[in-house]
């Protein structure tokens, strides 16, 4: 437990300087990853002076999963006295995840719900002047994400991974504590720690490309001990140069929402409006 506590304090130390009156939103979803990421981030807040955290849970609408999740989220932030909201997919872009699997039932439905959490959290964020917002990213989704963008040939998304060094307007920044600790000592801190979590999977995530990821990352970590920090690590030698690339400059912002955006309507717009049409279709 001492050996995670310690890779997590040096890993923030290194993404952000804790200074008084700093305000960090928690995308907090009610799992181990981001149950234990609020618990160590409220440890070492405690620590500090004025280190406000704020537990955000993205509410995406699926009837049979997130409510546990939600209750999960709210009972730990009544614990560790930690202000709690919830922002919902049907606030954001009118339409919820249940609904979305029926309209586009060929489509993967993992590629709206990123998407759509993505704006419902970098939304909520501002929405409580959140300086950082943190996320429960371990070390195995970070090797994963890196690799799925680098299969996509999606330089320009691999340049924008978190934890994120350059401020871009109307994007709050991530932090991510949990980066270089693999997914299973974070499950087994939290259950040595006590920590309450709840314990499931997204009923929609089996068509997920990540599953496929997940699987090479595992065989050539099995195979050759260490090659998920040595991915992480290389990245990391890299970014500067990526993000010098492709981050550099002011973003445009979406002509409807606001938000942040690469084309005259954000992702977020684009796939709503799509949703639009297959239900005015149907």
């Amino acid at each position: 437990m001492a050996f995670v506590e310690r890779r997590v304090k040096e890993e923030i130390r290194r993404e952000v300087d804790l200074r008084p009156g700093i305000r960090i939103a928690i995308g907090l979803s009610g799992g181990k990853d981001s149950s234990t990421a609020t618990t160590l981030l409220h440890d070492i807040a405690s620590l500090r002076r004025d280190v406000e955290l704020v537990g955000i849970t993205v509410d995406e609408g699926i009837a049979s999963y997130r409510p546990q999740g939600l209750e999960a989220a709210r009972s730990l932030c009544v614990s560790l006295g930690i202000e709690h909201r919830v922002i919902t997919y049907r606030q954001t872009v009118g339409f919820e995840m249940d609904r979305v699997v029926t309209l586009d039932a060929d489509a993967i439905p993992c590629g709206y719900c990123g998407v759509f959490r993505r704006q419902a959290l970098n939304r909520a964020a501002r929405e409580v002047d959140a300086d950082y917002v943190a996320t429960g990213l371990n070390l195995d989704d970070t090797a994963q994400s890196i690799l799925m963008n680098i299969a996509r040939g999606d330089v320009d998304k691999l340049a924008r991974l978190g934890p994120h060094d350059v401020v871009q307007p109307g994007l709050v920044p991530r932090l991510q504590p949990l980066r270089m600790v693999p997914e299973k000592e974070v499950y087994l801190y939290a259950m040595l720690r006590g920590i309450p979590f709840h314990d499931a999977s997204c009923p929609y995530a089996e068509r997920a490309q990540r599953g496929r990821f997940r699987a090479v990352v595992e065989q050539l970590e099995a195979a050759s001990p260490g090659t998920r920090h040595a991915i992480v690590s290389t990245y990391d030698e890299l970014r500067p140069l990526l993000v010098e690339k492709f981050v550099a400059g002011t973003p445009r912002t979406c002509e409807r929402c606001g938000e942040p955006a690469s084309d005259d309507l954000c992702k977020a717009c684009e796939l709503s409006d799509r949703l639009a049409k297959l239900a005015t279709a149907g």
